[in-house]
């Protein structure tokens, strides 16, 4: 497919941002656990079943997660909640993502995010953000199949609102909400609060309300419904 055969290297190639390109380059973890060991330090690219039905899209790569391990949602604690109840859902090989050569594969569904390099303290800038828009629109449209992205936390529901905007004109999307949805251009997009540490640990996103929307999601897509263009 033109222009998706090469999108992850022209992803890992892209310097468009000073200060991330500085961060995601010099940053340093402060456990010990991780010494000695060979950072990627590149832009992240999405990983999985670019022909599946659903895209699950976070905000960035964590700089103990993807910048160190080169795969989205690996190596972290977000990555270990995400990855154990995609597996109880039915999208995931295995429930665990601790390395890129783990023989995690995914399962009609591809994860991305909406930054593809970690950026200081996990918070992109507005341009940062728009610098990448163009890789998520060819992500989207290389999905030739997708029925539904799953926007984990507000940024990444925000990322999406902006290019539907800018794409199509769609004005009249509703605020962000923990398992909301919303349909657009034949796309029914669901809202899930991010599955950070502080977000897990404090109790506002509880695992079995996650793997609930999970499962809600596998309804969706196997119901033979489309979504309406009604924005």
């Amino acid at each position: 497919m033109t222009g998706c055969d090469d999108l992850r290297e022209r992803v890992i190639a892209c310097r468009r941002c000073p200060r991330l390109v500085n961060y995601r380059e010099h940053v340093r973890i402060r456990s010990g656990k991780d010494s000695g060991e060979i950072f990627w330090r590149k832009p992240v690219p999405g990983y999985g079943d670019l022909s599946g039905k659903l895209m699950i899209l976070g905000l960035a790569p964590a700089a103990s997660g993807g910048n160190r391990t080169g795969r989205v949602f690996t190596g972290d604690r977000s990555a270990q909640f995400l990855v154990s109840a995609l597996y109880e859902a039915g999208f995931a090989s295995q429930p665990f993502s601790v390395s890129s050569d783990d023989g995690l594969h995914y399962s009609g569904a591809y994860v991305t995010a909406a930054v593809k390099c970690a950026p200081p303290d996990n918070k992109p800038l507005r341009d940062e953000l728009h610098n990448c828009t163009e890789y998520l629109s060819q992500e989207i449209t290389c999905m030739s199949n997708v029925s539904a992205i799953l926007a984990l936390g507000q940024f990444a529901y925000g990322a999406l609102v902006s290019l539907y905007r800018e794409e199509y004109g769609s004005s009249k999307f509703p605020g962000f909400e923990n398992g909301g949805h919303v349909d657009v251009h034949g796309v029914r997009i669901f809202m899930s609060y991010h599955p950070s540490p502080r977000n897990v640990n404090t109790g506002k996103l509880r695992r079995e309300a996650f793997v609930g929307l999970l499962y809600e999601i596998r309804h969706y897509l196997s119901s033979n419904r489309s979504t309406t263009n009604n924005l």
